[in-house]
């Protein structure tokens, strides 16, 4: 008995090592800070899922490469359909949900880490049911951390779908504003009118989490809906600049990030 006693102490000595190192690890990965950076890690890199770690990240974490004739950026949301459900609470936008390779949002909390450093650009890639596409790009991205609710920062636009984050369809400027999901509500909306309709919050009338202000003009993380049942409905994948009068819901979208150049 006394053997096996000690036999057990020592195994578990062991694992309390092994557990400590693994902890302790997580901090210092080695992994690049962003996408843009894989070449200089793995020369012959493609598309795909590497791990990142923003510096002052706690760990690192899976993220979606894009590398093309345009540069290098880290995908942070994806939609080519409705497998994933966006309409999510707070801590799932925070904390980032679904397939990596797939539809996905990475995560306020790790957006907000990346754009802390840094200059940053965000292009934002929209697609019809008609063969159609369309981008826009917004210098200067930030996201601010969850004490101002991830609050949206934006600068100058360019693109063919349409400045809808500031408000170009209907004045309704979401650059500044905080984060919104279905229990989190920093919308502005107190209540919000449109037309004879009194809305009390964004999340309620179009879904999804997103920087709404007074709902605003921009919003990819709504429902997603087929062809044939994309317009019309006040809840999809809309950039209002891009498609109208009546809203559409794009078939596929993407948002992604890369540093800016000095």
């Amino acid at each position: 008995m006394g053997g096996l006693s000690g036999w057990s102490g020592s195994m578990l000595a062991l694992l309390l090592i092994f557990s400590v190192q693994t902890v302790s690890g997580s901090g210092n990965t080695g992994a690049p800070p962003d996408c843009s950076y894989i070449q200089t890690f793995s020369p012959n890199g493609t598309s795909g899922v590497y791990n990142i770690q923003p510096e002052g990240f706690s760990c690192s974490f899976k993220a979606y490469c894009e590398m093309g004739a345009n540069g290098i950026w880290t995908v942070i949301q994806r939609r080519t359909g409705g497998a994933v459900a966006f309409d999510r609470e707070w801590a799932a936008y925070k904390n980032g949900f679904g397939f990596i390779s797939g539809d996905h949002w990475l995560g306020l909390e790790k957006i907000s880490a990346m754009t802390k450093s840094k200059r940053w650009k965000l292009r934002v890639d929209l697609w019809d049911f008609e063969g159609g596409s369309a981008y826009a790009e917004y210098e200067d991205f930030r996201v601010g951390d969850e004490s101002t609710n991830y609050r949206l920062s934006v600068g100058r636009y360019r693109g063919t779908a349409g400045d809808a984050i500031r408000g170009a369809y209907h004045g309704l400027d979401q650059n500044g504003f905080g984060f919104s999901t279905i229990d989190r509500d920093n919308d502005g909306c107190d209540p919000c009118f449109f037309g004879d309709i009194a809305v009390e919050s964004c999340t309620s009338f179009e879904h999804g989490g997103w920087w709404y202000s007074k709902c605003g003009s921009a919003n990819l993380n709504g429902h997603w809906y087929p062809e044939g049942e994309n317009i019309g409905w006040l809840s999809g994948l809309h950039w209002l600049t891009w498609k109208g009068p009546a809203p559409y819901s794009a078939k596929a979208t993407r948002m992604m990030i890369t540093p800016l150049l000095p």
